[in-house]
């Protein structure tokens, strides 16, 4: 546990990236162009990522000062994402740091406690034979409309329940929906990245959400019965 609360707090640039809805590259090149203006070394936050097809491939990670100075050249909605998502990094009891004795001894129980739920999770997955039978077709991430199908409710009703659950939200004037960060890093969602080509030239990066097979999982579980009705 120990070396988990040392740990320094860091975000990555392919969050970032999830977070703006900005290419990864493009996260990469500001971070690069950052870090050279500060005369700092990119080998003191260079990382690496396995991708899609397999190939070692470049990310960075990034303490507070540097995220925060990253965020100065972005729009305001930009920075506000981003600015969430390190207060929730901060605010979890994974990464606080124990100051005395008595908070190192809460903050395991608490650790200890959230185990075992997990477990009791498991093992009540595993007994429900009937969950794991409604997705047994579903292979690789769908999306909203096809998880439906393959959970064999009505599509509106998943919107529905993903938007309440806080799955998935919309931003203020956007119309594509988009899976919460605390969703995608457990691996119950995952986005695809495409870009269109408007026609006055100029190039959209979209982001479609996708339930991944953990995800529908989880959602074969959860699902109210009165939901279960064929798509």
């Amino acid at each position: 546990m120990s070396a988990l609360l040392n740990t320094p707090l860091t975000m990555s640039s392919r969050e970032i990236a999830e977070l703006t809805g900005k290419q990864h590259k493009n996260v990469i090149r500001d971070i690069e162009k950052m870090l050279e203006g500060l005369e700092i070394a990119r080998l003191n936050f260079e990382h690496s990522y396995i991708g899609e097809d397999n190939t070692k491939r470049k990310c960075y990670n990034l303490n507070k000062e540097l995220i925060y100075t990253l965020m100065a050249g972005y729009n305001v909605k930009l920075r506000n994402a981003i600015i969430k998502r390190w207060m929730e990094l901060e605010e979890s009891p994974q990464l606080r740091v124990p100051q005395t004795l008595p908070e190192a001894l809460r903050l395991a129980a608490e650790q200890a406690e959230e185990i075992e739920q997990q477990k009791a999770q498991i093992s009540s997955m595993q007994d429900d034979v009937s969950a794991f039978d409604r997705i047994a077709k579903a292979e690789g991430a769908l999306n909203i409309t096809k998880a439906a199908k393959a959970l064999q409710i009505k599509r509106k009703d998943l919107f529905e329940y993903l938007h309440r659950h806080k799955w998935i939200y919309r931003r203020n004037g956007d119309s594509e929906w988009l899976g919460y960060a605390s969703r995608t890093q457990t691996g119950d969602l995952t986005h695809k990245v495409t870009t269109i080509l408007q026609p006055d030239g100029e190039e959209r990066v979209c982001q479609r959400v996708l339930v991944t097979p953990q995800g529908i999982s989880k959602l074969a579980k959860l699902l109210p019965p009165r939901l279960q009705a064929v798509a």
